[in-house]
């Protein structure tokens, strides 16, 4: 199994579930992970990435991490410093449109978004709420192609979405593509030579659906033109995706894979959890348990079953931890703090 990774967790696309299944195969088997500075949650993004940032880098003493997964806004050279070179590059990726809304709804304190009601009222005229100096405005456009380093306002000429493209693939061993999270999980193990119990995971930081909204046609066109940097990149790997499928493991392999996987999530959500699925914040049972809360999303979470013994009540609680706790839980593990 690859033990040496780096996945760029963009945001709103199924990477918190991702990064769950990170830490649960780092704990398992005793891997050192790149933590921001004292213990934070994010590498001073939306910064690019320095090496510095990682708590316990030093230059003097180039000590190398096996997991770098916090939110970062990718640098490579900064990156190779911290990790071994053998390191295997993935990320995720989600359709620009449900990006954007959920983006919108989770991140409605940004400055493009506080004056305006709906989604539909910014995309009329963005210009007239958004303004490229501001500190937040990736958050409002192109957020891939932020995350992945380049200029959100960059020009969206084909020379230049071409150039993105190559520097993209040049970086990346493979992109997964959120909507098929199934598929992009069989994948992940096939190329990380782990095994399925590694990549099986509970649906994390997710939203109650009654935030949800569907755009009209209008607003989707329009979201995909304010958004054409995103756009381009994901249509490209969504389509080199299947192809690295069709290379890997062909079609058939993958639909019996991805049922092997979904019946493991099943016998798993039957044996850990009360009721089967996801419960709204205020019915979670377990305050640590609980996912933090932002913006105008509700975050859903978990009850486990009560009784469960040792060693799969472990099993059963790692599943259900939310990103914040289980990344300060790691933390403290890896740099316990001093005996009083």
């Amino acid at each position: 199994p690859k033990t040496d990774i780096v996945f760029l967790k963009v945001h709103k696309s199924a990477s918190s579930t991702v990064m769950n299944i990170l830490f649960r195969f780092g704990e398992t088997h005793n891997l050192t992970f790149a933590f921001p500075q004292g213990g934070g949650f994010q590498l001073y993004y939306p910064y690019h990435f320095l090496a510095t940032f990682v708590h316990g880098f030093s230059p003097r003493s180039p000590r190398r991490f096996n997991i770098l997964c916090h939110h970062m806004r990718f640098l490579q050279p900064e990156v190779q410093k911290v990790v071994p070179s053998s390191a295997v590059y993935f990320s995720i990726l989600r359709n620009p449109v449900q990006l954007m809304e959920s983006s919108f709804v989770y991140y409605k304190g940004a400055s493009a978004f506080s004056r305006v009601r709906s989604l539909e009222e910014f995309l009329s005229q963005p210009y007239r709420y958004y303004n490229p100096a501001s500190g937040d405005r990736h958050y409002a456009r192109n957020l891939i192609t932020f995350d992945f380093g380049f200029n959100p306002d960059g020009d969206a000429s084909p020379e230049r979405v071409q150039l993105m493209l190559k520097a993209i693939e040049a970086s990346f061993d493979f992109v997964l593509i959120s909507e098929y999270f199934d598929e992009s999980m069989v994948l992940l193990k096939e190329l990380l030579c782990w095994d399925l119990d590694s990549v099986v995971s509970f649906p994390l930081n997710t939203r109650d659906s009654s935030t949800r909204s569907t755009l009209p046609d209008w607003a989707v066109e329009k979201l995909k033109a304010w958004n054409r940097l995103d756009w381009e990149i994901y249509t490209h790997f969504n389509r080199t995706f299947w192809e690295r499928i069709d290379r890997a493991m062909g079609r058939e392999r993958m639909r019996r894979e991805v049922k092997a996987l979904r019946a493991r999530q099943a016998e798993l959500a039957r044996t850990c959890l009360q009721g089967t699925g996801s419960v709204a914040p205020k019915d979670i049972k377990d305050s640590s348990l609980r996912p933090l809360q932002h913006g105008g999303a509700r975050i859903l979470g978990y009850n486990l079953k009560q009784g469960l013994d040792g060693e799969l009540e472990r099993t059963c609680r790692r599943l259900v931890t939310p990103e914040l706790q289980y990344s300060s839980l790691l933390y403290k593990k890896q740099f316990p703090p001093p005996a009083p």
